[in-house]
């Protein structure tokens, strides 16, 4: 899944002071306040969706009666979770951002670029809140056939969602304690948008070329200043539409809609609490200790456990943060004794986030097939092998390296103690079994099967492991939130965007060219490769997969290139992007996890890069890999 990257834009460095006095605690309350309306309701809806979908599994499979509005009803919370959790993500300062660029500025630089992001994100939700508006009141006319209520219930998730962000942002502006520092960011977001205003006359006679200075021009410009993604896309694809079209403005709310709506996108929130709860409960640790009393002897052992983790952890969460955090402080100290050198623990960490990017039931998976057609459970079965040729080609690497590792004070465990640490693992390793069977027998879909996953780590969680914290439930569920409204808001973006491109012939024009090309598919997988991991450091795995996907696929399909395989090679070039420093943000993420300075893994993890290269390679050349258990 793409990683979210944090950057609190509250009190940015540099220029930006405290709000002093009286003034600082009461923008404090309302801002106490304001997450106290947000995340209550936004954490019922995540826990009534989960016990809607799995009542409706039960209602269906064990009573044989089934509800006949659940999914109408699961559809209508979904909307109003993900504008919620958007809500929650910006007032956290949570909405993916490329910060390798700001990062290099200096403080005031910096602080200006914070301020101006935030800026930039208002001036997108004033611009589309009356649309929304307008959108949601049209709704009104249509009755949902179940439940037979007004679809403008569902609709008005959109207009109150961006209300909630932007009383957040302007609290968020107010407390930044500059006015000269908001003044001046504000100022040129302002004169910005009066210059494209301005210019709409010479926009309006320039055709295809705006595709360029919007969907490039000013995506780029956005997104490497540090305007969150998703209203990099927003902001394009409004001015688009609204300096060099004719088309209604209620289009891009539509088109917002249509993205975040897809029913089985309702399994990102699900699968990310069930990554959280795995955590919570020990199991993630339950399956590391396993691994390491196999492994944790021979030379490298303990890197063949990082591995062989990511793989197993990634199979159940789908969130590569988790991931990630679930099995670091595990292995890291014991790794750290042995010698091993912070950097290529970082290093490994972050090659094996792109290496399970296509272990199910993956986000990222699940994106993909929402957005271009592919069937959800043959994108499931044909990740698994690929993960493991990129396992393989690690194991390679971790071989060379390790070669000389001194074991003299390593303790091997005794027969005993390995049976009784796969004994405490047994129910933990179950899981991903449980997660497959029930898809395979039909008894949950795609988008149900999540609750399975968490029912049963409840219960394994209570009654086996015993480390069920129930305070932790709260928080969770608002972090759960937070995650999938960030992701859920790009890619609602992302899908005006794409309409957008279609709509002008560009997708017409891809197509030709890429048909045109010399060497056929061989050329084009060539290229999507390069593009995809380009693509991937620069706006990660998701927003790259909704701009791009339905554009893309169809090309392949042409080219003679199975969908489930352009999937799998699409996905693992993206996610050596995100993971491939200076720009992969993945990178960056895995190194604070792992509390290692970032420059300290820059030269390791080019060997693993090259691995990871390597078994792509193998998995493009030979579609066995990818669709041989279809």
């Amino acid at each position: 899944m793409s990683i979210v990257a944090e950057h609190k834009t509250t009190a940015p460095t540099g220029a930006a002071v405290a709000v002093p006095g009286r003034g600082a605690k009461g923008l404090a309350l309302a801002d106490t306040i304001l997450g106290a309306i947000v995340e209550f309701p936004v954490a019922i809806l995540v826990a009534a969706e989960i016990a809607l979908l799995f009542s409706g599994i039960v209602a269906r499979y064990v009573l044989h009666t089934p509800i006949t509005w659940s999914d109408e009803l699961a559809s209508i919370m979904f909307l109003w979770l993900a504008m919620l959790g958007s809500a929650v993500a910006f007032r956290r300062g949570e909405h993916m951002r490329m910060t390798a660029l700001v990062s290099w500025a200096s403080p005031g630089t910096r602080a200006f670029l914070d301020v101006f992001a935030v800026a930039a994100a208002l001036a997108f939700l004033l611009l589309v809140i009356g649309p929304a508006s307008e959108f949601a009141h049209e709704e009104d006319q249509i009755v949902t056939p179940a439940l037979e209520i007004s679809n403008m219930w569902r609709a008005a998730a959109l207009p109150v969602g961006l209300g909630l962000m932007i009383a957040s942002a302007v609290l968020r502006l107010a407390r930044v304690g500059s006015f000269r520092l908001v003044l001046g960011a504000v100022g040129t977001v302002a004169a910005l948008i009066a210059v494209f205003v301005l210019l709409q006359p010479v926009l309006a006679g320039l055709g295809k070329l705006n595709l360029l200075i919007f969907f490039v021009g000013i995506v780029a410009a956005g997104v490497f200043a540090g305007v969150p993604i998703a209203f990099s896309f927003g902001l394009a694809t409004f001015g688009y539409l609204a300096l060099t079209t004719r088309i209604p403005l209620l289009v891009v709310i539509g088109r917002m809609d249509e993205g975040m709506s897809h029913l089985i996108l309702l399994s990102v929130p699900l699968f990310v609490f069930l990554g959280l709860l795995i955590e919570m409960t020990g199991m993630a640790r339950a399956m590391v200790a396993v691994l390491a009393n196999l492994l944790g002897h021979v030379r490298g052992g303990l890197s063949y456990v990082l591995i062989g983790a990511m793989y197993l952890v990634s199979g159940i969460s789908g969130a590569k943060a988790a991931d990630m955090a679930a099995v670091a402080p595990v292995l890291f100290p014991e790794m750290r004794a042995r010698g091993a050198k912070p950097g290529d623990l970082v290093a490994l960490l972050a090659a094996t986030g792109a290496q399970t990017e296509t272990i199910p039931p993956s986000i990222v998976l699940i994106t993909i097939g929402s957005v271009t057609g592919v069937s959800i459970a043959a994108l499931f079965t044909g990740g698994l092998l690929p993960g493991v040729v990129l396992a393989i080609m690690l194991c390679f690497v971790v071989r060379m390296r390790y070669r000389d590792e001194d074991l003299s004070r390593v303790r091997r465990p005794d027969r005993r103690e390995i049976g009784r640490s796969l004994f405490v693992a047994l129910p933990a390793l179950a899981l991903p079994f449980v997660i497959r069977a029930a898809v395979v027998e039909g008894v949950a879909t795609a988008t149900e099967v999540s609750t399975i996953g968490i029912v049963y780590s409840v219960i394994v969680g209570i009654l086996i492991y015993r480390r069920f914290d129930w305070r932790r439930i709260m928080p969770m569920l608002v972090e759960t939130a937070a995650l999938s409204g960030a992701i859920l808001l790009i890619i609602g973006t992302a899908t005006g965007m794409a309409w957008c491109l279609t709509r002008s012939g560009f997708s017409t024009d891809l197509a030709q060219l890429m048909a045109s090309l010399p060497g056929g598919r061989f050329t084009f997988i060539a290229m999507s490769i390069v593009a995809f991991i380009v693509l991937g450091s620069v706006l990660e795995g998701i927003p790259a997969i909704v701009l791009f996907g339905p554009l893309l696929f169809p090309i392949a399909k042409q080219m003679g290139v199975h969908e489930v395989q352009y999937a799998m090679i699409v996905i693992l070039s993206m996610g050596m992007g995100l993971f491939a420093p200076p720009f992969g943000v993945g990178y960056y993420v895995a190194s604070a996890i792992g509390r290692v300075n970032p420059d300290e893994g820059m030269r390791p993890i080019v060997g693993y890069m090259v691995a990871l290269l390597v078994g792509l390679i193998l998995v493009a050349a030979i579609p066995w890999l990818s669709i041989g258990f279809l």
